[in-house]
């Protein structure tokens, strides 16, 4: 067995490739400490609104961006409540058990609420980036918060399982739906992605481990 690692080096990155008998068997990217763009699809961060506005039924948010995010009533998700209420005990160090298995929800929001009605200046607020920042755009973010991992993916403050529209078999979607009811986390909901068909319990169970975890990081 024969192994190979190549650096490539750029201005803004450092690209590491693991080769074993001439096949690529590991990717890295680091990107370095001044790039510009340190706001990734995905990421999540704990913010505070600058100014909800009426007429766009939005708020801008700051994360640490040189321009304000854009958070829509629609991408505030149903349990904002329940993540609102959680981010204040927390920040005052009133919970340390970040599990969500002993944490009470609140009523979801209404479809058809205002931002106004909902959030006000300089509270805090968990948002992940669904957008990157471009040209003269803050990035658009979302504080409904999901975690994804190789087979599903984990959402805070739901109970819901839910299963890819692409499994087709009848059977095998069952499977995993019990699955995933008898093992996924108290305050956790799941959406089960299509390449968990025909996957070991362990593995499954495994991939929700890891994303709690991150949660919890």
């Amino acid at each position: 067995m024969n192994k190979e690692l190549i650096i490539r080096s750029s201005s803004d990155a450092v690209d590491f490739a693991l080769l074993k008998d001439g096949k690529l068997i590991e990717l890295h990217k680091e990107k370095e400490a001044g790039d510009s763009n340190q706001f990734q699809v995905g990421d999540i961060f704990i913010a505070k609104i600058r100014k909800p506005v009426a007429g766009l039924n939005a708020a801008f948010v700051h994360l640490g961006h040189e321009k304000d995010a854009f958070l829509h009533y629609h991408d505030l998700g149903p349990n904002l409540g329940s993540l609102m209420k959680f981010i204040k005990l927390v920040s005052a160090g009133k919970i340390k058990d970040y599990s969500l298995k002993n944490f009470p929800f609140e009523p979801e929001i209404s479809k058809d609420g205002t931002i106004m009605d909902t959030l006000s200046a300089n509270q805090s607020i968990l948002v992940q980036v669904v957008k990157e920042p471009i040209s003269t755009k803050g990035p658009r973010i979302s504080s409904e918060i999901s975690l994804a991992g190789r087979y599903v993916v984990l959402v805070p403050f739901s109970d819901r399982v839910s299963i890819s529209q692409k499994i087709g078999d009848r059977a095998e979607k069952d499977r995993l739906k019990k699955l995933l009811q008898s093992i996924k986390p108290k305050g956790f909901g799941v959406i089960v992605r299509t390449v968990a068909e025909g996957r070991k319990t362990t593995e499954i169970e495994k991939d929700v481990e890891t994303l709690l975890d991150r949660w919890t990081s």
